[in-house]
């Protein structure tokens, strides 16, 4: 790709030669992103990526949207795929977007929350005052949505977000049962906890256990929703629940909880931890001889990446997940144009990397944006666009996305897979990541058998 290709914003004094640009499509990007960026009369804080569409002419108005995630810190790997994905968008999208006969322009622009809460709200607020967005999109655990949306809602800019449990975003943000929504500007698709629920009671009966469950659930709106809700689901479905109790998030020394569990013959262990806090746990477990006890080692919000898996060397293989998106969904992604093959396919290309569930999930983000601004007729005026948020049904590459018929006002589900992180046997990875469980989105077809984990694989 050309670097005339680049859908970026026009610079400004930059003083970066052309041999600097072209030596990777990223380079121009990640320059943007480390400086103000002149637009007009203001001046874009430092810290956010640019992308405009490629072919506007001066007359189009242009549809300004902020998509902010966590890039950096102990979040980031939920945002390592953001550039790649937007850039597909916006080559979907290099002529513009018609809506009710009329061609838009598209701004959108990347904050990075640096895995902060209040980073999060910060950089949602200077491009609310700053850069006067139309429209903001956040995804990835409650610590960057919840901020962000409470940030939209106090100014009034309609605002979509995912990859946070929607129990996380409604009853986290003040939501009541049986009580109207207190939200008018905010709208989030998700999976929820009862289809964990769902899924651990299909993916854990396929291994032969006590059925005596350790959980490690941190202090935090992912920790509290799970214990109040998910861990009575489990004792309601004949599951023994040893909660080992809350943690602080950064936690170095988990001698007493894994003590808890091995006093307890716990054969089923499950987690909602911050990435880098698993595999200090995990490499403590296996040094007290709790994983050679367990085995079904069950994860969620960490272990969704190949790279946290490949840290871990051995003892990485045979733990078993969730997936919120896989590159064997049999869908299609309505703003990049792209199968989720493809979508995986060309992450890896590009990134050189293994496709990860953050891509796919942010293209369904993406592909339920595209199609609220369409159904809006009117994507500028704020109340229009919130409207059709509201009665958004649209296709994804999650799956169908459905706020008529969400879980709660405001949010509508998105289902999980059960998967198996597997030395890989061919290819260019080193692992592999088999579908093992389809009860709570049957719909994808199964492509492996789930085995019990094996220490050192």
């Amino acid at each position: 790709m050309s670097d005339r290709d680049l859908p970026n914003r026009q610079m400004s004094d930059c003083n970066t030669s052309d041999k600097a640009l072209k030596q990777s499509p990223l380079s121009r990007r990640k320059f943007l992103g480390g400086m103000g960026v002149a637009l007009g009369s203001s001046v874009l804080p430092a810290g956010f990526t640019v992308f405009s569409s490629a072919a506007r002419a001066s007359s189009d108005p242009v549809i300004k949207i902020g998509f902010i995630s966590p890039r950096s810190g102990p979040l980031s790997v939920f945002g390592e795929g953001d550039e790649f994905l937007v850039e597909q968008v916006m080559r979907q999208f290099s002529q513009g977007l018609t809506i009710d006969g009329v061609k838009y322009a598209l701004d959108i622009i990347i904050g990075d929350t640096r895995s902060d809460s209040i980073g999060a709200s910060l950089k949602a607020k200077e491009l609310i005052d700053g850069d006067h967005i139309d429209f903001m999109l956040t995804s990835s655990t409650p610590e960057t949505v919840n901020p962000v949306a409470d940030a939209c809602e106090a100014a009034g800019v309609p605002c979509l977000s995912t990859t946070a449990p929607w129990e996380s975003f409604y009853f986290g943000r003040g939501g009541i049962p049986g009580q109207a929504s207190p939200f008018k500007w905010t709208y989030h698709f998700c999976f929820g906890v009862m289809d964990f629920a769902q899924l651990y009671i299909d993916q854990w009966q396929k291994v032969d256990t006590n059925k005596r469950v350790g959980a490690l659930l941190p202090n935090d709106a992912d920790g509290n929703a799970i214990r109040g809700l998910l861990l009575p689901a489990l004792e309601k479905e004949g599951f023994t629940v040893v909660d080992a109790g809350l943690y602080e998030n950064g936690t170095s020394d988990f001698t007493q909880q894994i003590n808890l569990f091995k006093k307890e013959k716990c054969e089923i262990f499950n987690t909602f931890p911050f990435p880098p806090d698993f595999p200090v746990f995990w490499r403590q477990a296996a040094q007290k001889g709790l994983a050679k006890k367990v085995k079904v080692a069950q994860l969620a919000k960490a272990g969704l990446f190949p790279a946290e898996i490949e840290s871990m060397g051995k003892l990485g293989y045979g733990l078993h997940s969730g997936a919120y998106w896989h590159k064997d969904f049999p869908f299609t992604s309505l703003s990049t144009g792209l199968s989720c093959a493809e979508i995986a396919d060309g992450f890896e290309k590009t990134m050189d990397k293994q496709w990860n569930q953050q891509v796919g999930a942010n293209a369904a983000l993406f592909d339920a944006a595209i199609s609220a601004l369409v159904q809006s007729n009117d994507p500028k005026n704020k109340v229009a666009l919130a409207t059709a948020l509201s009665q958004l049904q649209a296709d994804t590459a999650v799956g169908r996305v459905d706020f008529k018929n969400g879980p709660a006002p405001n949010c509508a589900r998105a289902g999980l897979v059960g998967v198996q992180w597997m030395k890989s046997k061919q290819g260019p990875w080193p692992l592999e990541l088999p579908i093992v469980s389809n009860a709570n989105l049957p719909s994808v077809p199964l492509t492996g058998t789930m085995t019990r984990y094996k220490l050192g694989g």
